[in-house]
């Protein structure tokens, strides 16, 4: 057969659900495979994923043909999934189009054979029909062979770490049309099986092949050290056959072909052998390697009772549209295997058009006893791939994957509460990493998702991408002397005083009397009662100021009027200690406001409190953040159903000072209530003190960043209890700050799902997020003279 036409010559005679009826009478159960991104799998999770393949198959009858299919395609990324309104929206989009990456699709197929001696001629035609005793329906055989399958499938996706969903008709349809039409697009077409090469369509293919126990060298394990990554303090691990994987680059198929054989007919079969080899092993040093190969399984088969005697194939079929690309194909994954130590076997001729059309599920019981290795079940499993290309999630923020730079999309607000319970985040990184670029890149997307946003800044990072909404932001800026226009006491009818409000304004209060012990439940109900008294006597024009008059007056009375303790409301302290904030007091202008200016945030989606002339003034940032606390309630916080997030960059300065921590507390206990979240931005891990507040507030943060620390990451691993492979992550972020795609590497954990990813962005996207510098100088600059932040942009890029 020289030709094969499709329609002709189909070699599938039924689909029920997932299961082929195959014209040569084997029955082929089909599943595709959900598996890890790759990078994401330390030694113990390559252990643990061979451990549940051989436990899941080492019970499968005899004669089961158990086929893995790793398709491997180059694609260009489409971008659909990326959106595309917004000025930075459809920078991105237009900048990632049209990128080269690979494709992965993977396959198991269960095979239960018509003919089970498995012992097929040399050569076979797949296309012919076999009518005697062919399965046509689901008889005891096969209902049999579909409930131990469905047991091994089981396994294994309870695992966890690998997942495998049944094919349907059109998925296995569409498979086998493909396959045979040689992954052309928008035509059909015939296999020409020449000597040469196979030609289909516009494609070339040919096949590299293990086909023998000679072909493997001393070691076959789960895993084996990455050497891109590794170092000299640590060792990145990657699958033993990953290097012909997505790290080929190439179109092509990896198949693996397990044939499960019975062992007590295989030892009598060695131990013949054995005795052969053992008359002749003097003629020839061939001989020699194979009697001590087959002597090595024997004695592992003697040892372990758990093993399982099986016949394998693995190939590697490839293709390219020019047939002079084959060669050099060829020649890189000969390379690979060189590095595993296998020497592979290539098929010339029938050979390797058999190679090519046994290698389609339906026909794999085709090959012959010379194209079959035989080893134990658990060595065949070690040349399994497990990993995949990254994951993007349905909706998210954008990062680049390792693997090719594309974009993937990634949930870390987790509306279900899949993966994280809390979805508060924390970026670490020292300075000059690019923190403040990596916190404008994630707010920058939640804010055109919907998102609201409240950042407290001791740096001015934010303002240009802020300026590019000019009518949703608000930039309250602390000038020294000048109050922020907030007025916690403020309200315009009776109405606004619910207990919620009375609350916040008691732990506003109770806060700025903070004499550095926790309040007490009497004296929060003694500043509660204060509260409503002023209230109920007092009718307009409320402020501190006017509060602080009101208890002056009734100093004498008040304690007496209100049935409270001394002890738990002390006027004589009220009136001291607030005395700083009224009047003439120190600290005065920051409530010198009688109406309150918050209103004006209501209705923004995007509020930057820029703080960073109040930096180093304890007293005033304390209450700058109280102030900002009461706004934040009063008016974002009061539609819940609404997102929101608030974000504290430059945290360990705030840091400095012993309330901070406690008021920050305080908000991530307040957001559970909240449909937000909390960010915040540190250099080191060392910078939150270690004591019981920083590890709630650890405890509560479920989305961990972190860009490249040449100091380390110890202290981040003990703090955040990560395990020894995010570790080896960390320490193998590599940034690219040269050449046509600059990219810097970091490690996100969601949950307990962890990866390095990639932040490359187009030029716009960097405009926009730059912080600092020269360039972000003339970029203001611009700025102020157009008044419009996109056109700046623009002019600075084409400049």
């Amino acid at each position: 057969m020289k030709k094969i036409n499709l329609s002709a010559y189909h070699p599938i005679l039924d689909i029920q659900d997932h299961i082929i009826f195959a014209n040569n009478g084997n029955v082929v159960l089909c599943y595709k495979g959900d598996f890890p991104e790759i990078y994401s799998l330390s030694e113990k999770d390559f252990e643990d994923i061979h451990g549940s393949w051989f436990q899941a198959f080492k019970s499968l009858p005899v004669s089961t043909i158990i086929h893995k299919q790793d398709i491997y395609e180059k694609e260009t990324f489409k971008a659909v999934m990326l959106p595309n309104n917004s000025f930075l929206e459809k920078a991105t989009h237009n900048y990632f189009k049209g990128r080269d990456y690979i494709k992965h699709a993977s396959y198991l197929f269960f095979v239960l054979p018509l003919n089970k001696a498995l012992n097929a001629s040399k050569f076979t035609n797949p296309f012919r029909k076999v009518e005697k005793g062919i399965y046509k329906q689901l008889d005891h055989n096969v209902s049999e062979f579909i409930t131990l399958v469905n047991d091994a499938i089981s396994f294994i996706n309870n695992s966890r770490k690998v997942h495998f969903k049944l094919l349907d008709e059109n998925q296995i349809v569409n498979i086998t049309t493909t396959y045979f039409n040689g992954f052309n697009e928008g035509f059909d077409t015939d296999v020409q099986l020449k000597k040469s090469n196979i030609e289909i369509g516009e494609n070339y293919f040919d096949v590299l092949a293990v086909n023998s126990e000679l072909c493997f060298g001393d070691v076959v394990q789960s895993s084996k050290t990455n050497d891109k990554f590794t170092s000299d303090d640590f060792v990145f691990h990657q699958g033993f056959i990953d290097g012909l994987g997505l790290n080929l680059n190439e179109n092509h198929i990896v198949n693996q072909i397990i044939y499960l054989d019975d062992k007590h007919t295989w030892r009598k079969l060695f131990d013949k052998k054995i005795e052969e080899l053992n008359k002749s092993s003097n003629f020839g040093t061939q001989n020699k390697v194979i009697l001590k190969k087959i002597e090595d399984i024997v004695t592992k088969i003697n040892e372990d009772d758990s093993s399982r005697i099986i016949r394998g194939h693995l190939n590697i079929v490839f293709w390219s549209r020019e047939v002079s690309e084959l060669s050099r194909i060829a020649s890189k994954i000969k390379t690979e295997f060189k590095e595993l130590d296998i020497v592979p076997y290539y098929p010339k001729g029938e050979e390797r058009k058999h190679y090519f059309l046994n290698s389609y599920c339906c026909f794999t019981s085709n090959f012959s006893n010379e194209d079959l290795y035989v080893t134990d079940l658990k060595h065949a499993l070690c040349l399994y791939i497990n990993n995949s290309n990254y994951k993007s999630d349905a909706t998210g923020i954008i990062f680049n994957d390792r693997q090719h730079n594309i974009p993937v999309l990634k949930d870390v607000w987790d509306e279900r509460k899949k993966r994280i319970k809390a979805r508060n985040f924390a970026i670490f990184a020292p300075t000059g990493e690019g923190k403040s670029f990596l916190a404008n890149n994630i707010l920058r997307q939640y804010f055109e998702s919907g998102v609201r946003l409240v950042v407290i800044d001791l740096g001015g990072s934010y303002s240009k991408f802020a300026k590019l909404y000019p009518n949703d932001h608000i930039i309250l800026h602390y000038e020294q002397g000048k109050n922020l226009g907030i007025n916690p006491f403020y309200i315009s009818n009776e109405a606004d005083l619910t207990p919620e409000r009375l609350e916040d304004l008691t732990i506003f209060l109770l806060e700025l009397l903070a004499s550095g012990k926790e309040a007490t439940k009497a004296e929060e109900v003694a500043v509660k009662k204060v509260l409503l008294h002023y209230y109920a006597h007092i009718r307009t024009s409320h402020s501190l100021a006017s509060l602080y008059q009101f208890i002056d007056d009734k100093k004498d009375t008040l304690i007496e009027e209100l049935k409270i303790r001394e002890d738990d409301f002390s006027v004589y302290n009220f009136l001291h200690i607030l005395s700083e904030y009224v009047d003439d007091g120190l600290y005065s202008f920051l409530f010198s406001v009688s109406e309150d200016q918050s209103y004006k945030i209501e209705d923004k989606r995007l509020i930057v409190f820029e703080l960073d002339e109040v930096k180093d003034n304890k007293e005033i940032l304390s209450v700058m953040l109280k102030l900002i606390k009461s706004a934040i309630q009063r008016t974002i916080w009061k539609n819940r159903a609404e997102k929101g997030i608030i974000l504290f960059d430059e945290f360990a300065k705030q840091l400095k000072f012993g309330n901070v921590l406690e008021s920050v507390e305080f908000y991530y206990q307040a957001i559970r209530k909240q449909n937000g979240a909390i960010g915040i931005i540190l250099q080191s891990i060392n910078q939150l003190p270690n004591n019981s507040t920083s590890a709630s507030i650890l405890e509560n943060t479920q989305v961990v960043y972190s860009l490249n620390n040449e100091k380390g990451y110890e202290e981040l691993k003990n703090r955040l209890n990560l395990s020894s492979h995010d570790l080896n992550q960390l320490k193998s972020i590599r940034n690219n700050l040269t050449g046509a795609r600059k990219y810097t590497e970091m490690f996100i954990k969601i949950g307990k799902e962890s990866n390095i990813f990639r932040l490359e962005v187009p030029k716009e996207v960097y405009a926009a997020y730059l912080t600092d510098g020269k360039e972000s100088e003339h970029i203001m600059r611009l700025f102020e003279e157009h008044q419009d932040m996109e056109k700046a942009i623009q002019i600075f890029i084409n400049s």
